[in-house]
């Protein structure tokens, strides 16, 4: 099961901004909305695997991961 998330966004002066509502931090500008979206979809990937990398590391010992269904 793929993951959905939300993207709030406008143009707004000639740009197109916008971010990820559920992931703090994922935002972009772009001059074309397609490349606002594909910015964001970017920026998503790349903070959700920077955000498992730090956690990994973060961790002592043995762990298992365990996938939910969301």
């Amino acid at each position: 099961m793929k993951r959905q998330f939300t993207a709030v966004i406008q143009q707004d002066d000639g740009w197109w901004i916008g971010w990820i509502d559920e992931i703090p931090g994922v935002n972009a500008q772009e001059s074309s909305r397609e490349e606002l979206m594909s910015s964001l979809a970017d920026a998503l990937q790349d903070i959700l695997e920077l955000n498992r990398q730090q956690a990994r590391r973060d961790l002592s010992g043995e762990f298992e991961e365990v996938l939910i269904p969301a």
